[in-house]
């Protein structure tokens, strides 16, 4: 099952959406992070403590999934600027208004750095291998 936003799915996989000619297109912030406006949005951008939902799917640089918010349930609901996500996220959503769906390309030392994550049914294993950069694409679902 591929995760649905809004009205369409997300591609299951980064090499469906022509990765190369987004990544052309990203902004590049300073601290590395990268991001492409795939459908601008019209509502307000979170400021830090303010409540995001957002729908995800995130992908190891293979294109595997490694995570999405339908396997969680349902959206993620996080107070931005608090740690509660990984660095690169916490400064996208503070990036992109309400309704924006984008793609983020966040360098590991924005995302788990050298610890990773490891598999919580066999820790030998790791979800997100250390060092691993990572590509999300998210939709903006609420600000509040």
């Amino acid at each position: 099952m591929s995760p649905v936003l809004g009205q369409q799915a997300l591609p299951t996989t980064p090499l469906q959406a022509s990765p190369d000619s987004l990544l052309a297109r990203a902004t590049q912030t300073t601290s590395g992070l990268r991001y492409t406006v795939r459908q601008p949005g019209k509502g307000p951008t979170a400021h830090s403590g303010d409540k995001v939902t957002v729908h995800y799917t995130g992908f190891l640089p293979n294109g595997h999934v490694f995570d999405a918010s339908v396997k969680q349930g349902g959206p993620l609901k996080v107070r931005v600027g608090r740690g509660e996500v990984i660095k690169g996220w916490d400064e996208a959503l503070q990036l992109l208004p309400e309704g924006t769906r984008a793609r983020l390309w966040i360098p590991a030392r924005l995302a788990y750095a050298a610890k990773g994550v490891r598999d919580p049914d066999d820790d030998r294993r790791y979800l997100v291998p250390p060092q691993t950069d990572l590509v999300f694409e998210v939709e903006i679902l609420r600000v509040k």
